[in-house]
């Protein structure tokens, strides 16, 4: 409500300036009507330079900012060399030359941010923008807790919103994921050295609240941390870098090869006859063939094959000593024609 009353102070000002600057460049009712006009330019130019400072990175608006200074200095130095005092020439000229320079330092500043170097160091120092499904599930607390993650954490106020949307829930299940996010914010905001942003930066005209994460690390030249595979792929198609912490758990989970022998508690039955499925530590699936009459026992199984999918790593075994059923579920016998 402030911000309107001050736009509104604003252009009263713009205008009655105008009002009165106008008859000295035209005579009589003509000039106060084209000084009005010329207060509102005035007042629409501000409120779109305003608008731009607020959604571009701080680094960009400074190099924009020395642009301009840098274009009225060049305008300065042209009215002192070329002794020109014509209002109806600077005015233009000024506006031109403050423009080239905004224009020149912050694409000069975008480009610098852009530019390749190491990535291990650019991905380390770069804002890392946290979506809702990164928040509920809580393991980024522990990464930055370890180190493994660093550079300020930044929390647009949508994201806010809606993981306050979902503590709010009636769905008991939904209550206390939201509950969990907010802990885990708190928890961030209290951790020594760790610099957590809560942002207001949005995208009006952007509806979806994925599309609005990727504008906002396209803008700010962030890094999205999500555990949303969709997301995931959708910003990296737009040139994002995105950290999904489902991905890297499965990278870091101990690599099984063919032959190995892996403990294994089954659980249950698979999909396929005879099959028992169980879990190891680290949450990666064990389907064990002929282990149907081993639920509940803990096993001691030779890994025959690894199947890497979209969701995880799969392990497939057999119990150790059992030879694998010939293809029908029986033996296949040999004949031997007598002699």
């Amino acid at each position: 409500m402030a911000g309107i009353w001050v736009r509104a102070i604003l252009l009263g000002i713009c205008l009655a300036a105008g009002a009165l600057a106008g008859p000295a460049f035209l005579p009589g009712q003509a000039g106060r009507w084209a000084g009005l006009g010329g207060g509102l330019g005035v007042f629409l130019a501000a409120w779109g330079a305003e608008r731009w400072v607020r959604r571009a990175p701080p680094a960009v608006v400074f190099g924009g900012g020395a642009g301009v200074f840098l274009g009225l200095v060049a305008l300065a130095a042209l009215r002192a060399g070329l002794g020109v005092d014509d209002p109806v020439l600077l005015v233009p000229l000024g506006a031109c030359l403050a423009y080239l320079g905004g224009a020149a330092g912050a694409r000069g500043v975008r480009a610098f941010r852009a530019a390749p170097g190491k990535p291990g160091v650019a991905a380390s120092i770069a804002p890392k923008i946290l979506d809702t499904s990164a928040i509920i599930d809580g393991r980024v607390a522990d990464m930055v807790d370890l180190g493994f993650i660093g550079g300020p954490l930044v929390v647009p106020q949508f994201i806010l919103n809606e993981v306050q949307g979902i503590a709010d829930s009636t769905d008991p299940l939904k209550r206390a994921r939201g509950r969990r996010g907010l802990s885990i914010l708190e928890r961030l905001q209290a951790m020594e050295g760790v610099e957590v942003r809560i942002t207001d930066q949005d995208f009006p005209k952007v509806k979806a609240v994925d599309s609005k994460l990727v504008s906002l690390a396209k803008a700010s030249g962030a890094t999205l941390i999500t555990n949303d595979f969709n997301l995931s792929k959708v910003a990296e198609l737009q040139g994002v870098r995105v950290l999904n912490i489902n991905e890297l758990a499965n990278a870091l989970r101990p690599v099984v090869l063919p032959g190995e022998a892996v403990q294994v508690t089954l659980q249950k039955e698979g999909k396929e006859p005879g099959q028992g499925v169980g879990y190891l530590e680290d949450g990666t699936m064990v389907v064990v063939e002929q282990g149907s009459g081993l639920i509940g026992q803990p096993v001691k199984a030779v890994v025959t094959s690894v199947l890497q999918t979209s969701a995880g790593r799969m392990i497939f075994a057999r119990p150790e000593g059992v030879e694998p059923e010939a293809e029908g579920g029986k033996r296949r016998r040999v004949w031997r024609r007598r002699a």
